[in-house]
């Protein structure tokens, strides 16, 4: 090659690469995907049959991002009107209390279920070392006042629908145990748990049914057809989407709404709209 064509080749080369990093940190970031899915639960009372559950995970409120992309979020999900909606934790990216009034601020366009709305914590909602107790009892005495029932290792029925909250597994009052066994495998149930490695601890006793989680953000960056080289998990298969556990579970991870940090490639945010069918 000549001078001058290695000249283009470079150029070229600049541009795409200055073209993806604008696309990561401008575009893909705010490009919102509502992703729809049927999910399939034994002994679903008829009543629930083609409800809806909307499932919202890891918003990150704070300073890294012009949280008004979540309120924006908010309210094209509104016109999907679900029957319930879960979030499924890490609603913070703590660093001061200003995070809290955030908080507050984003949750007064809340999205709500017609018949509930439910959320968990996630292990960024503990602030520091996530072990703030102090901060997770702040952060869900503002969503309860938003009408968003906060389940910490709890349960709650809608006519026959068990939903199981668990809290966060890196947080200081993770007990899974109890509240699982509690519910017997044939009910229809559901859990929320925003870490998904916990599928692999020794606590599920004979649990057959759906797991909604979060926490990975699918990796934020992935290069096509390659895994994630960053997932904060230790079981590197639960990355994003429908997993078959292949023992009666079927688990969910969430791309997440939100952003640690304003980029993403290949990992679109993501809002979950799944379907009550029985199995």
């Amino acid at each position: 090659m000549n001078r001058r064509q290695v000249s283009k080749v470079l150029f070229g080369l600049s541009s795409a690469a200055l073209f993806t990093g604008f696309y990561s940190w401008q575009i893909e970031p705010f490009w919102l995907e509502f992703v729809k899915k049927k999910m399939a639960i034994t002994g679903l009372n008829p009543l629930h049959n083609h409800k809806t559950i909307m499932q919202i995970s890891d918003l990150h409120i704070g300073n890294r991002f012009d949280w008004n992309f979540i309120i924006e979020s908010f309210e094209k999900a509104k016109s999907y009107r679900p029957d319930y909606v879960v979030y499924t934790g890490d609603f913070v990216s703590y660093e001061t209390s200003q995070q809290l009034k955030q908080l507050d601020e984003v949750f007064n366009h809340a999205v709500l279920g017609k018949k509930a709305s439910i959320a968990i914590l996630g292990n960024h909602d503990y602030g520091h070392q996530w072990s703030d107790k102090r901060l997770a009892n702040k952060i869900t005495s503002i969503l309860e006042k938003k009408n968003i029932q906060v389940l910490r290792n709890e349960s709650v029925e809608f006519n026959g629908l068990n939903i199981i909250g668990l809290d966060d597994y890196w947080g200081k009052n993770f007990d899974p145990k109890k509240i699982i066994k509690s519910h017997a495998r044939h009910e229809a149930n559901i859990v929320l748990c925003h870490n998904p490695d916990v599928c692999d601890l020794n606590v599920w006793g004979d649990y057959k049914g759906w797991i909604l989680s979060g926490h990975t953000h699918g990796g934020q960056c992935k290069a096509p057809f390659l895994n994630p080289p960053l997932l904060p998990v230790k079981n590197k298969a639960y990355s994003q989407g429908e997993i078959n556990l292949n023992d009666g579970r079927m688990l969910y991870v969430n791309r997440a709404l939100g952003h640690l940090h304003q980029v993403r490639f290949n990992v679109r945010p993501e809002i979950t709209l799944f379907e009550l069918v029985n199995a």
